[in-house]
């Protein structure tokens, strides 16, 4: 094989990647898919099971109505065909953390049919952005396998030891696929970000990668620049991070480049990735559909979505993150910048919008947020629903500012003060801790007069041109206030005295 190092900039340009992602995410249903055991991450091992679950004899399977549900969601906000008609197969393969030797999925008629999603991708080498959609071939359910814990790495294992939890066998899953249309490392890395982003928005998934409730599957071939067929293709299982997704993708390019330039075969497999070597190795051989020996399962009736259904769900279905882009740009006037980083989360944007609610100052309330607001749930290690101040103080915080009753230094102060106080007044913690601003005139005045004594050859130096110092002045009166006097009523009056023969 030839060393990655003769991989020059004239060989790597004659190829592309063609990449397509599969995207198990687990739904946050209460229930597992065919059985009334709990869907809890966490729990001790095999405690979340039952005899439906490990598919004891007699047993027989109920498909759980909310997954459903939850998949067409999905397919609705990537602009799918919804399939009216679902049927269940049985996938059978044999493996230890399978407990009933075969997975219920959908074969021939996958619940979403088609879609897309559409992200903004970093161009390779430079900071120039483009935009592209990520053709879905389909979206379906199906079951999750138990987990096996190998060699030490769990509290109740020892060297040498396999043990099984079956705890997640049976949490429904919904399997998204892509097109081969994907080249790039970025453009994987994108559409994993905008996925996580889309089932958060919806309620169906959490998105967390590190506790595997969204994991990627990453099928890589390569051809030549221009060529219109695909190569073999080689899959990268269970990948945990969306930065572990794009490594293994341009590893895996690599490697099938370096394979190709050195004479050699490439094996379609399956392979596991190694995120401490970053290069992957090989598993298996890939299976084909015929291994796994598809039929409709005998135990489970075809599911109906019917049309009073599939409105309901649509009705019930939240503003997705584009929309309320577009919301945030035009009926609150925000950048884009903003527009962007309000809209990453839903619970942010609601809280955003919740502010709103309470002031005019749309972009005042998104400073705040993007700024103190974020900073403290990222010092404070917070979930974004908790945030550090209500949306009433807040926007109580913003009023006071825009009335001139604290300045923005002293605002900062008040924030602090309100943070882990809910039933706190900004208003009256402003007043308590003397942040109020001062207002009287007569009161600056006198103040303003002293610092001008103060600083006769600055006066001087100011009336005869030198107007930069109006800043220093200003920053004298408001030391001798403690910091309490409206800067803006100090600078007129300096302004004013200065001005006067």
């Amino acid at each position: 094989m030839v060393a990655d190092a003769t991989l020059s900039p004239e060989i790597l340009i004659q190829y592309e990647a063609v990449i397509w992602l599969e995207v198990h995410c687990q739904l946050l249903t209460n229930s597992k898919i065919f059985a009334a055991d709990a869907n809890a991450f966490g729990g001790e091992p095999n405690t979340n099971i039952s005899v439906i679950t490990l598919g004891h004899p007699g047993t027989l399977p109920k498909l759980n109505r909310k997954a459903v549900e939850f998949a067409v969601r999905m397919g609705l906000a990537c602009n799918s065909e919804i399939t009216r008609r679902n049927v269940f197969a049985r996938k059978n393969y044999f493996y230890p953390d399978l407990p009933k030797g075969y997975q219920l999925s959908q074969d021939k008629g996958p619940i979403c049919v088609g879609g897309s999603v559409s992200v903004t991708v970093k161009a390779t080498g430079t900071e120039e952005t483009y935009q592209t959609t990520i053709q879905l071939h389909h979206i379906h359910l199906e079951e999750d396998a138990g987990k096996s814990i190998h060699d030490g790495s769990g509290p109740t294992t020892r060297s040498g030891v396999t043990r099984l939890d079956y705890n997640r066998a049976g949490t429904p899953l919904i399997e998204l696929v892509t097109e081969p249309c994907l080249h790039t490392a970025g453009e994987a890395g994108q559409f994993l970000t905008e996925v996580r982003r889309l089932v958060r928005y919806l309620g169906i998934c959490d998105g967390n990668m590190e506790e595997g409730s969204l994991r990627c599957d990453v099928n890589v071939s390569i051809r030549p620049k221009g060529a219109t067929n695909l190569g073999t293709k080689v899959e990268v299982k269970n990948l945990n991070s969306i930065r572990n997704v794009m490594r293994a993708v341009d590893s895996e390019f690599r490697r099938q480049l370096e394979l190709t330039e050195s004479g050699g075969h490439i094996v379609q497999e399956t392979r596991t990735f190694d995120a401490q070597t970053g290069h992957s190795q090989a598993m298996r051989k890939k299976e084909t559909m015929n291994d796994y020996r598809y039929f409709p399962d005998p135990d489970l009736m075809p599911v109906l979505i019917s049309d009073a259904w599939l409105a309901n769900i649509r009705a019930e279905m939240p503003m997705l993150p584009a929309e309320r882009y577009q919301k945030f740009t035009t009926r609150y006037g925000l950048p884009d910048y903003d527009a962007a980083l309000l809209t990453d989360a839903s619970e942010l944007a609601d809280y955003y919008e919740a502010v709103c609610a309470h002031t005019t100052n749309y972009k005042a309330a998104s400073n705040w947020i993007m700024g103190p607001v974020k900073g403290q749930l990222t010092e404070k290690s917070l979930q974004e629903r908790q945030f550090p101040v209500s949306v009433e103080q807040l926007a109580a915080l913003i009023t006071l500012i825009d009335e001139g009753m604290v300045s923005q230094t002293a605002a900062q102060q008040v924030f602090s003060l309100l943070t882990g106080q809910p039933d706190a007044s900004p208003a009256a913690l402003a007043t308590t801790h003397g942040l109020v601003q001062n207002r009287n005139t007569d009161a600056l005045q006198t103040l303003v007069e002293d610092v001008l004594t103060d600083w006769p050859d600055k006066v001087e130096q100011y009336r005869k041109g030198k107007k930069n110092l109006l800043g220093m002045f200003v920053g004298e009166v408001m030391k001798k206030s403690k910091g309490s006097a409206d800067p803006k009523l100090v600078s007129q009056l300096v302004t004013k005295q200065l001005e006067t023969p």
